[in-house]
């Protein structure tokens, strides 16, 4: 079932591969126009995740407050920053899924490159049989064990190519592909060609430089995407950083030469995107960011006008009432009352004009001489 998958997500690259192949009549230039032609394809995807990145970028200050304040808080944090990506209307997995789309073109590309009778001619099995059939009939032998048995159907390609003339014509939908491309041979792997250094010229050294050039191009690349995205060099990035490079030594000695091409050309048309994006985005993102300002300084005095506009109305109305005596007022009046009956007492607690209680110690003749 899986293989079936794999075929039906070749067959739309190999056809756009082949038809490059029979306008120019070079694997190479097929191989690079492919390239331009998925980048530009896959180029509405990336702008919503550039532009997300970017945007998240500019937030840092932001993320790292949140992340100071609420540090002993997880929930609040979590919270809080949510609440931050849905003002700023920012998804921080939008960017992640469209990050693999190169992954599954690469596999294609690898199957298209060393399958080329299955994949880049869409020859079926049973046509492809009998091609190798009258190639041993003209003395190709097929590799039977080692990591030639993979690439088998790339051999028994440059062989059609060598003895064109007595399979021309003879197979609807056969072609005469040539690897070659600025002297380099396209199909073979550095691995295979390592024993021949330093001799060979440059057809040899060529693919021994293919591999690091690619890499290079990738390093350069992520350090560049790492300083715009403002992300720290921690040990996690660090390794990260140099691990994709290392991959691609190791893979571009184990691969046909042209998928070294591929990364190559792949990194330089990224290297471009790049520098336009970050120049267009930054300054449509200077913009969004003066508007939203705008918008919230408009926002604070349309409130202030509308709390002004409330307090005058309501002083409008407590000048049109007749004044209420107040609470403290009656209050005021009620202590007299209040003071008097406290004043009063018995005839038996007066001493001439002076009334006072008497306590227990009290003796009338106490002043007397």
């Amino acid at each position: 079932m899986f293989a079936q998958i794999g075929y039906y997500i070749c067959v739309p690259f190999a056809w756009l591969t082949r038809m490059f192949y029979q306008w120019t009549g070079s694997y190479g230039v097929a191989i690079i126009l492919f390239t331009l032609v998925v980048k530009l394809v896959i180029l509405p995807f990336q702008l919503k995740s550039k532009k997300s990145m970017m945007r998240m970028n500019r937030m840092q200050g932001k993320i790292k407050d949140i992340q100071t304040r609420f540090a002993n808080n997880k929930e609040r944090q979590q919270q809080e920053m949510a609440d931050l990506y849905a003002r700023e209307g920012i998804n921080p997995m939008g960017g992640c899924l469209w990050s693999f789309i190169p992954l599954p073109i690469l596999i294609a590309l690898y199957y298209i490159i060393r399958t080329p009778l299955r994949y880049f001619m869409n020859l079926s099995e049973t046509v492809i049989t009998e091609i190798r059939t009258l190639a041993e009939s003209l003395g190709y032998v097929a590799a039977t064990e080692g990591n030639a048995v993979a690439y088998e159907q790339i051999y028994l390609s440059k062989f059609i190519h060598e003895h064109w003339e007595n399979f021309a014509g003879k197979f609807d939908g056969l072609l005469d592909v040539n690897y070659q491309f600025l002297g380099l041979d396209l199909a073979e792997t550095a691995s295979n060609v390592m024993g021949q250094f330093p001799h060979g010229g440059w057809a040899v050294w060529g693919l021994l430089l293919l591999p690091f050039i690619a890499a290079a191009l990738q390093l350069v690349m992520s350090i560049a995407s790492m300083k715009a995205s403002s992300n720290t060099m921690n040990s996690s990035n660090k390794m990260m950083l140099y691990l994709f490079p290392l991959m691609t030594i190791w893979m571009g000695f184990m691969f046909p030469a042209a998928l070294c091409l591929y990364w190559i050309v792949n990194s330089a048309f990224s290297a471009v995107q790049e520098l336009l994006l970050n120049k267009v985005f930054a300054k449509a993102l200077d913009r969004e960011e003066t508007e939203k300002e705008r918008e919230k300084r408009e926002k604070r005095a349309a409130k202030m006008m509308a709390q002004r506009e409330q307090m005058m109305q309501q002083q409008a109305q407590q000048q049109g009432k007749k004044p209420q005596p107040s609470a403290s007022k009656k209050k005021k009046s009620a202590e007299p009352e209040k003071k008097d009956k406290r004043s009063s007492t018995t005839e038996a607690g007066r001493v001439g004009n002076r009334p006072y209680a008497r306590g227990r110690a009290y003796s009338e003749s106490h002043y007397e001489d």
